[in-house]
């Protein structure tokens, strides 16, 4: 008796003989597919289609839905690939940007900042200049590793600070010289990571005994006090290239990458100027984001809101007598001079605007800041924000505007933040933000 005798005999056979079959085929061609995969993803990238592992396909090699490919084993082996950071210096950059809620609500338009107080090193934007001018100094032979150079530099503080940290890493030793105005935090911590630290008497840079000149005058007198053969090199962060490079080459892409190029100003303080230049540098000339508006944010007693305002570097309260200060009237560190610098001109023509802050208004800013964000900051970050609220609100609701957060209030406790105690704001509960800054907002 044949099997076509019996149907049901003969539909149980073909079904276990399909099913043989279909093993077998799939034992043959899964080694068969990664091969054809690759020649059909070959093809759709020269037909200038995308393609390629892990990306996105519109229709599978045969029927059925899209597929999306992963390539598990590369997915796995990512972190080791990255591998660890090469000392201290890989935590500089890639800084985060955050969105502070509290202004962004108040304004009605989103307010960014670049968190730079991260960086690994130094703590400050200050970071990435020190790195940068270190790294052209080894390039250039003025500075060698391990034959007992040492690095000069006259700072407020947190260049200082940021110079300090590499130097040890790399070889060398640091000699800061600062106004002994300065926060106390900052040359506490300089000795603290073995710097020689010379503070000294205000003066005007027209003085010899300006700090920064002081510094100048110690890297040239090294080679005569020293009979081993090591160099003094003079940092030179107020007039050195490599401080705005540092911010075009890494600042500016970062923030362009971070906004995805979304973004209607960028808004920062200049103490040597580099911050704002290199990121404008950046954004204007090379991103091409010609729209985005430049805003310098300056403190009171600076002159360079009047350079960028009015082209003249004068205001009524910088005749001779009516200052305290001889630099700069403020009691905010960081930023604010009464020179243009080198650094600040390399970007000045692409600054579109200045918003001058007070003391009143930094001190304002710095305790809003930690009651409604947790954002603790010291006196040149409250700058910025004071001046990237400004800015906001002249322009139209939802637009996007970055500042910077250069470092902790931290440093800050000895001076700025005993300020804010002695005048009692931390005392009142802030509840309306433009009141606090006296700034008139604009009717929505």
């Amino acid at each position: 008796m044949s099997l076509s005798d019996h149907p049901k005999a003969y539909g149980s056979a073909a079904v276990i003989a399909a099913f043989t079959a279909g093993i077998l085929v799939t034992l043959g061609f899964k080694d068969l597919y990664p091969d054809l995969e690759s020649r059909y993803q070959r093809k759709r990238s020269a037909n200038g289609r995308p393609g390629g592992r892990g990306g996105p396909r519109r229709s599978s090699f045969f029927w059925g839905p899209p597929v999306q490919l992963q390539d598990h084993e590369s997915q796995a082996a990512a972190p080791s690939q990255r591998g660890a950071s090469e000392g201290i210096e890989g935590c500089i950059g890639n800084t985060p940007l955050i969105k502070i809620h509290s202004l962004s609500a108040a304004t009605g338009r989103t307010i960014l900042a670049k968190a730079e107080f991260l960086n690994g090193a130094g703590n400050s934007p200050k970071d990435r200049v020190a790195l940068n001018m270190i790294a052209e100094a080894e390039k250039a032979g003025l500075l060698v590793p391990h034959r007992g150079d040492t690095i000069y530099e006259g700072t407020v503080g947190s260049t200082g600070i940021s110079l300090a940290t590499l130097a040890r890493a790399r070889g060398y030793r640091a000699h800061i010289c600062m106004p002994d105005d300065q926060s106390l935090e900052k040359s506490d911590l300089l000795h603290h990571l073995g710097a020689t630290v010379e503070r000294v008497p205000v003066a005007p840079i027209t003085s010899p005994d300006h700090f920064v000149n002081l510094a100048r005058r110690r890297a040239a007198q090294h080679a005569q006090a020293s009979a081993d053969g090591s160099a003094g090199f003079f940092a030179n962060q107020f007039e050195s290239a490599a401080n705005w490079h540092a911010h075009r080459s890494t600042t500016g892409p970062e923030i362009a990458r971070q906004t995805g190029g979304e973004l209607d100003a960028f808004v920062a303080g200049a103490g040597t100027g580099g911050t704002i230049s290199g990121v404008a540098r950046y954004l204007k000339l090379e991103a091409k984001m010609g729209g985005v508006r430049i805003v310098l944010a300056d403190p009171q007693g600076s002159g360079l809101y009047n350079k960028v305002k009015h082209g003249v570097m004068y205001a009524s309260t910088e005749r001779e007598g009516t200052r305290r200060r001889q630099q700069v009237d403020s009691i905010v560190e960081g930023v604010g001079v009464n020179r243009v610098t080198e650094n600040f001109e390399a970007g000045r023509d692409l600054v579109d605007d200045a918003v001058k802050v007070t003391d009143e208004q930094a001190c304002r800013m710095a305790r809003w800041l930690v009651e409604r964000d947790g954002i603790f900051i010291g006196s040149s970050s409250a700058v910025n924000c004071v001046a990237a609220v400004a800015t906001a609100m002249a322009l139209p609701e939802g637009s996007r505007v970055v500042t910077v957060l250069c470092d902790s209030g931290t440093r800050h406790l000895s001076k700025f933040w005993k300020r804010i105690k002695e005048t009692g704001l931390e005392d009142e509960e802030a509840t309306d933000l433009f009141s606090e800054l006296g700034i008139t907002p604009e009717p929505r």
